[in-house]
């Protein structure tokens, strides 16, 4: 609830007709207690009964009605939908803008902030030691950034492609299709036009774009995140904008509605991933806010590149540059698992909550829950569903909800793998784009260990030692995946091959390569 609804309701009014019923009864009471004083009180006390009863359910209605109205500071078009019909944005916090709000977990941001500067100066008290000079060593980071030029043009032709193409199709599309006398080929026509572009223009494009001009990892992986990132916002806005062409009538209106180009403009820069005309939004725009966030999100980038540098890449360029075996394997993991675990709860930090929350508070976005408290999940169930709220509400609604409504409800198991098996395939293409080759171990290990986890560590176990397990098979499952994936880089660096056949793109070339390095 509210605070100004709870306030709203405890008003000044209420209590005056409360105390108002109560005097009169009270008057009634002693005026007339001379003549029946055993009889008077039980019918004073429920009287006073009758009283409360009406002022608790008024005060019940009131919040139910304040809960069910947006914010003030809402815009006046409807922000909420039909449960049926999809998600329901509200004004909220992030969970860790929270939990900082208490003094003894600020404090603990505060420690991994003194954390980073020390880290800081140590790098630069080493480096002034053995260089003779401050120097910190940034080749990393710049190699992984590299050919920023190519990646801005192709996010810029990402970006405009999908502001006019889906917009203006779903356009022409809804203008003509009452008054068309074929809707059907109507239809399929321009949902014809808007897969091509989809595959084509969004899908294969960028993706071109990334393996002829060989980007580095980092600037890959931008382009290739862009890419999905538009490819469901798109879809996403005809999906929900169909249906209210279809289910227009002529004989009310002659004017078909259809989203204004602003509120498209708007849903593509906005930290969601479910189109609607408008969302909840803060009154203001902290600017302090905005600066923190990126400040933090260049912090993490220095902290992720300090732990690879110093505590990650040099176990893997000793273990890494042999073939398989489980040695490698075994040292690897236990001497990455913990920074490897570091750096990858830190890129979540500065992707969910940093770089999200930047772009909501300058947009005034105030449903902040891009994620919920995944760190106290008992179950990969729970994991995948809170860890990146954004992603699974588009997954959930277009492809679960979907799968069920085609099929029917008794295929939830069906569904449930499908879209497990969709998004294995998603994640699998981002790392073999922003790599340059195709190792299909998250695939495998998504497919293979991620059902079975799901149903040992079901959402039926609530004992905290399941979280611990789900911690460590978390750590050992990354660090296993970045040790199998820095073989494969090492063998196609050390051992290409002259005139590779479609076998030898999707066979792991680390089967093959001996090369020790």
């Amino acid at each position: 609830m509210h605070r100004m609804g709870l306030l709203e309701i405890l008003n000044p009014v209420n209590w005056e007709s409360l105390k108002l019923g109560l005097l009169k009864d009270f008057l009634k009471f002693k005026n007339y207690k001379q003549f029946q004083p055993p009889q008077m009180k039980p019918a004073f006390m429920q009287r006073i009964d009758s009283h409360f009863t009406e002022f608790v359910n008024g005060l019940i209605a009131k919040s139910v009605q304040l809960e069910s109205s947006p914010p003030a500071f809402s815009s006046p078009v409807e922000l909420r939908a039909p449960p049926e019909h999809g998600k329901v944005f509200v004004a909220r916090k992030s969970v860790l803008d929270e939990l900082f709000e208490m003094k003894d977990i600020r404090t603990i941001h505060h420690v991994f902030i003194a954390f980073f500067i020390m880290i800081i100066l140590c790098t630069l008290i080493v480096d002034s030691i053995d260089e003779g000079r401050l120097v910190v060593k940034f080749d990393l980071l710049v190699y992984a950034f590299g050919k920023s030029s190519v990646v801005f043009s192709t996010w810029l032709y990402m970006f405009l492609s999908t502001l006019t193409v889906p917009y203006g199709l779903f356009l022409l599309w809804a203008q003509g299709y009452h008054g068309s006398s074929h809707k059907t080929i109507r239809s399929t026509f321009f949902g014809g036009l808007f897969t091509i572009f989809q595959i084509f223009g969004l899908g294969v494009g960028p993706a071109y774009i990334a393996i002829a001009y060989n980007l580095p990892p980092a600037s890959a992986a931008i382009v290739i995140f862009e890419q999905v990132r538009l490819l469901m916002k798109g879809y996403s806005f005809i999906r929900e904008n169909t249906s209210r062409i279809l289910s227009f009538t002529p004989q009310k209106t002659n004017t078909v509605q259809v989203p204004k180009v602003s509120q498209y403009l708007y849903f593509l820069f906005a930290p969601t991933l479910i189109y609607r005309d408008a969302y909840p939004r803060n009154p203001t725009i902290r600017w302090s806010y905005v600066a923190t966030m990126f400040a933090e999100v260049l912090a993490s980038l220095f902290y992720v590149h300090y732990i690879s540098e110093i505590y990650i890449f040099p176990v893997f360029r000793k273990y890494g540059g042999e073939h398989f075996n489980v040695r490698g394997l075994v040292l690897c993991i236990l001497h990455t698992m913990l920074p490897s675990s570091l750096a990858t709860i830190t890129l979540y930090y500065l992707l969910l909550h940093c770089w999200q929350n930047a772009f909501a508070e300058m947009l005034r976005f105030a449903d902040r829950m891009f994620y919920k408290d995944w760190w106290n999940s008992t179950s990969y169930a729970s994991y995948f569903r809170t860890m990146n709220v954004v992603v699974y509400d588009w997954l959930y609604y277009y492809a679960y909800k979907d799968f069920l409504w085609l099929f029917g409800k008794k295929f939830k198991a069906v569904a449930m793998l499908s879209v497990f098996l969709f998004s294995a395939v998603v994640h699998e293409y981002i790392l073999a784009m922003t790599f340059g080759f195709f190792c299909p171990v998250l695939l495998f290990v998504y497919m293979c260990f991620g059902p079975f986890f799901n149903f040992i560590l079901s959402d039926r176990r609530k004992s905290p030692i399941w979280t611990v397990i789900l911690w460590l098979t978390l750590g050992l499952g990354t660090t296993m995946i970045l040790y199998l994936y820095s073989l494969e880089w090492n063998a196609h660096k050390h051992c290409p091959l002259k005139n590779p056949t479609f076998l030898d793109y999707v066979k792991p070339r680390s089967w093959t390569c001996h090369l020790k390095v």
